[in-house]
């Protein structure tokens, strides 16, 4: 019985001294990643606007032109989903009309992410080698 108790409250302050609380702080700021020997960013504000930049062209933040028309691309964290549900909403300013984009995120570490995208509007359920890129903090 004595050891059982040892057990628990060992394994309890490992929980509290190692386990990792999810919040909209931990992807904050610019996360670069690579796909098909391409270089690519994601970023995360604290206004709650984000931005892929591929190539030099950025797609989103608080005004982006696409196509002749300006947009905005806003984001959600759910984070009491596992694995976390980040949602992308691009809105035409002009029209207010607006699409979204479901992915799915795992932090695999404080500045490594993994990142899941569906272009289809629906959520991916899975990381693959098809949707995931894994990310790192860009300081």
């Amino acid at each position: 019985m004595r050891n059982l108790l040892i057990v628990t409250m060992v394994v309890s302050l490992c929980n509290m001294a190692f386990g990792q609380t999810i919040n909209e702080n931990n992807f904050y700021g610019k996360w670069i990643g690579e796909d098909n020997s391409e270089f690519g960013y994601l970023s995360f504000d604290t206004e709650g606007y984000a931005f892929f930049e591929i190539s030099g062209q950025v797609l989103g933040g608080k005004e982006f032109e696409l196509n002749g028309k300006k947009g905005k691309m806003t984001y959600q964290i759910n984070k009491e989903t596992n694995p976390i549900q980040v949602d992308f909403t691009v809105t035409i300013i002009e029209t207010g009309e607006s699409k979204k984009l479901l992915c799915i995120a795992n932090f695999i570490d404080n500045d490594t992410m993994e990142f899941a995208i569906n272009f289809e509007e629906q959520r991916p359920k899975t990381f693959n080698s098809a949707n995931s890129i894994i990310f790192k903090r860009n300081l």
